[in-house]
């Protein structure tokens, strides 16, 4: 199955809460009026799009029913594809220009951190780049052996230091270690959870602090892994990490092919101008691929359910 007809299947949920929705509400309707603009806010909203970016949607497609003359309800669909791909462009492209390039992903536990991490590893050894992981979420039990783990599939270096110490040492040596080494690609794993947010947040400034001063004038990437299935939640961590990381570059979304939330990938975009940059569908290595708008509406649109 190709990418596109996996992106499609994986959307199902999604497009059966937005997309469908909002097909019926149209054909329910003989012309267009402000009880259909209306129904569609209360659709997109559900999906997760978030109150204000909903309506930001519709006034959108408000504007250009009115300037194009459009009478037909069954316009709007043509007219919301372009809207989203619109609002979802601009930023997806990653930064991996510098040799070497810093990769920092941060997240909370349990959105699939350490796996997308090994699946980066993959995608970028896989193009002839030399990677070098960074094992610095020391707190969490086996996340060490599950970046080592992902290192030998990947067949890309490891930097680890013992259980339980100073991720941003781990974090420092890294970047060493890289440097020395001429590695083309540097991808820090960090800690989701400590005893209490405030340390966490803390820690990840720690860390923030240390890659602007040891990888200046390095490209650098900071990827917040957001599981797609906690919806609005998921804009929510975004502010946090947002507040503690100084500048998330990018989004990676996780896990969309189990939700009927994925609508928060505009959510997100809008909200807070942080572009999404990858997505996974799936478990396999090729499931995480890079964000691509109008492939993603398209998919969204019209993909197979089956």
């Amino acid at each position: 199955m190709g990418f596109f007809a996996n992106l499609g299947k994986g959307l199902k949920k999604t497009r059966d809460s937005l997309v469908k929705q909002i097909e019926q509400a149209a054909s329910g309707f003989g012309k267009i009026d402000e009880d259909l603009f209306e129904e569609i806010t209360d659709i997109l909203i559900m999906a997760d799009i978030g109150v204000s970016t909903s309506e930001k949607i519709v006034d959108a497609l408000r504007e250009q029913v009115k300037e194009k003359n459009i009478s037909d309800p069954a316009e709007i669909r043509g007219l919301l594809k372009s809207i989203l791909a619109e609002m979802l462009s601009g930023g997806e492209e990653l930064d991996v220009s510098t040799k070497p390039s810093v990769v920092l992903v941060i997240g909370v536990n349990g959105v699939g951190k350490t796996t997308t991490i090994g699946k980066l590893a993959a995608k970028f050894t896989g193009e002839g780049k030399k990677v070098l992981l960074g094992a610095a979420d020391t707190f969490r039990a086996a996340a060490i052996e599950q970046l080592e783990v992902w290192a030998d599939r990947a067949g890309c270096g490891l930097v680890k230091h013992a259980e339980g110490s100073d991720p941003a040492a781990v974090v420092f040596d890294t970047i060493t270690a890289g440097k020395a080494r001429g590695v083309d690609i540097i991808i820090c794993d960090t800690a989701g959870r400590l005893h209490n947010k405030k340390n966490l947040m803390d820690e990840l400034s720690k860390i923030t602090r240390i890659v602007n001063r040891e990888a200046e004038g390095c490209a650098m990437e900071f990827l917040l892994v957001v599981d797609a299935s906690t919806g609005q939640n998921g804009v929510n961590q975004a502010k946090l990490f947002s507040q503690a990381a100084g500048s998330i570059t990018g989004i990676v979304l996780t896990k969309l092919d189990g939700t009927a939330k994925g609508g928060v990938v505009v959510a997100i975009k809008d909200q807070l101008g942080i572009p999404v940059k990858f997505i996974g569908v799936g478990e396999g290595v090729d499931d995480l691929r890079p964000f691509d708008p109008n492939e993603f509406v398209e998919a969204l649109f019209d993909g197979e359910d089956a």
